[in-house]
């Protein structure tokens, strides 16, 4: 293990804001305060040699309950057992620098239903109407949908009730301009935000992350939770028909970053009994045979090439041990992912991708150069999205756009493509608006490979086809897709429902203000140059997983629970196997790994006495 700067336990318990002002440099202020965060899980948490026997009845265990996993949905698992001061140990393949998983690389975005922040900005919303888009978008259709529907319900009440506040108390804030995330374009009851929903969190990941991991490394500090960083699960045992542990292997040193693939050699065993397991180990997003292997018949054959959205950690391997175990899995070849991927120009972890949260404005063709049809705008349905370019023979499609768009309508997911939001720094952010394009936007422009500026239709086509390595577009047939949208902006109503939509947008104040250009044609010379996107399918979400009912508890073959085995967060497709059901409305991972967590902690602690 590297020796650790001494300099870390000086930033041990601040907070993000806290070290940004020590530090100074706001660039550094995120890495030093995730460092510090990680880093200090090693430095107090209690061994668990240190610890006695615990003793219920006649069996002695290392544990009350033994969390796999150390991201979002085991950190608030175990901060609800902390409250209750039970024993916990929590049991991680990674090494301490990437405490919190794949948390702490998203954009922080959460699913809010009537907020304070929505009213302000003139939205009505209702945990009616959210239910009715929540049940249009996830189409349940199957026997096993039944705990998938009741947790839908659940966190959508969740969503309109005491989610914000009960976030509040722990320290979240909010971005004041809500996002609309898959506002999906079909009838009322069909996919679909019907008004915006998506709260960014002042401190994007991280600051979704830094509460819970707080409150877990103080609980450390009291001895009430300890870490294992770099011990693989590959078992959960069981005695009398009941769970009664976790063995697997401890796996070599690593000081690889966080993000970083790191090394699978194992260096000996380890086995540790508790009361109850609670698997909170993620999805499939970064196995790529795994997502093949799962991929929905109604989509036609998996593509050829995929980009990966998540580290590779997110390998599903926990899903076949919990199902060894006696776990039902249902609902395997429900996932997310999305069509906006661009290669990282940046790489940390393998086939590192990016997700282009785009605006309505750009023009969407196929990899022939044809418009995708209604309604398959960007941003408003995308998992109709992907079925459709299965349809068509190639794995990528093309964004069209023009200088005034990408200023205005682009975003990059992620906490390290928008520092100014992960620094809280509204400095950056009133910064960021006034220079136009976003500088993450920029190096994208500057070094992606899959990003293409010129200032005449013609080099654009000319580029995109090298950029392919086939002359798959033809000039003609791009252009008259162009011109023949460009003319319905002419006059204040079009035939055009992407026209339409545009100005509809507009008329929501957070869309006016930051996220849609004015409607413009794309040959105006003025909004150039023109810009060309390839877009990628990038992996990230699994949908289904390990079967709970509403505490959490993993349910078997049977229908009944396993004795002492919990599922939170991805795992358990975010609750039940599965509360999006096909599609997602955006910003309900994070908190459905919050939701689900705090579940099945709350059941553990109740189940252990």
């Amino acid at each position: 293990m590297p020796e650790r700067p001494r300099w870390i336990p000086a930033y041990a318990g601040m907070t993000l804001a806290g070290v940004r002002n020590r530090v100074g440099n706001e660039d550094e202020a995120v890495p030093v305060f995730v460092t510090a965060l990680s880093l200090t899980a090693g430095i107090i948490a209690s061994p668990v040699e240190d610890w006695p026997p615990i003793v219920r009845g006649e069996a002695a265990t290392d544990a009350d309950v033994v969390i796999v996993g150390a991201g979002l949905a085991g950190l608030v698992a175990a901060c609800e057992l902390a409250e209750t001061r039970k024993k916990v140990v929590i049991v991680e393949q990674e090494a301490e620098q990437s405490l919190g998983g794949q948390s702490f690389w998203s954009l922080g975005g959460l699913f809010l239903v009537d907020s304070p922040e929505q009213r302000r900005m003139r939205i009505r919303d209702s945990f009616d109407l959210a239910l009715e888009d929540w049940m249009g978008t996830a189409a349940f259709d199957r026997a096993e949908d039944y705990w998938p529907r009741l947790w839908a319900e659940a966190y959508v009440a969740f969503a309109a009730g005491e989610k914000r506040a009960w976030l509040a108390e722990r320290g979240l804030r909010f971005f004041p301009v809500v996002g609309w995330a898959e506002r999906g374009g079909h009838n009322a009851v069909g996919h679909g935000n019907s008004v915006p929903r998506f709260h960014l969190t002042w401190g994007t990941g991280p600051g979704v992350l830094e509460p819970f991991a707080k409150r877990a490394l103080a609980a450390a500090a009291e001895g009430l939770i300890a870490f294992r960083f770099r011990h693989r699960v590959t078992e959960i045992t069981r005695s009398g028909g009941a769970v009664d542990g976790v063995a697997g292997d401890i796996l070599e040193p690593s000081a690889a970053p966080r993000g970083e693939k790191s090394s699978r050699a194992a260096v000996g065993r380890f086995a540790l009994h508790a009361q109850a397991v609670i698997v909170a180990s993620g999805g499939i997003g970064g196995n790529h045979d795994l997502v093949r292997q799962n991929w929905p018949k109604s989509l036609g054959e998996p593509p050829k090439r995929m980009i990966t959205g998540v580290p590779a950690y997110v390998d599903g391997s926990m899903l076949a041990v919990a199902e060894a175990a006696g776990a039902r899995l249902i609902n395997r070849d429900r996932m997310w992912h999305y069509v906006e991927g661009v290669k990282n120009w940046a790489p940390i972890w393998p086939d590192h991708a990016i997700r282009i949260l785009p605006g309505p404005s750009s023009l969407w063709l196929d990899a022939r150069g044809r418009r995708l049809p209604v309604p398959l705008y960007p941003g408003f349905d995308t998992l109709g999205t992907l079925r459709h370019i299965r349809t068509t023979g190639y794995d990528h499609t093309w964004f069209v756009l023009t200088r005034k768009i990408i200023a205005k309508e682009f975003a990059l997911s992620g906490s390290e493509q928008n520092p100014d939001f992960t620094a809280t720094s509204w400095r950056q952010v009133i910064a960021r608006a006034r220079a136009g394009t976003p500088g993450p936007v920029k190096a994208f422009m500057e070094k992606g490979e899959d990003f293409i500026v010129e200032r005449e239709l013609p080099d654009l086509v000319r580029r995109m086809n090298a950029l392919i390595g086939e002359p798959l577009l033809d000039l003609k047939t791009v252009e008259r897709e162009i011109r023949a949208r460009d003319r319905q902006i002419d006059n204040p109503f079009a035939k055009d429902m992407q026209i339409v939509a545009m100005r509809g947008a507009r008329a929501y104040l957070g869309d006016r203000l930051i996220r849609v250009a004015p409607p413009h044609k794309l040959l105006d010379p003025k909004a150039g140059p023109l810009i060309a996107v390839r877009l990628n399918i990038l992996t990230r979400k699994t949908l289904g997983g390990i079967e709970t009912d509403l505490d959490s508890r993993a349910l078997g073959p049977d229908g009944q629970a396993v004795p002492g085995l919990y599922a939170a967060g991805e795992a358990a497709g975010f609750g039940g196997g599965g509360m999006h059901g096909y599609r997602a409305l955006e910003g309900t991972f994070l908190g459905g790994c919050i939701f689900s967590g705090r579940a099945a902690g709350r059941a553990a602690a109740k189940a252990a006495g």
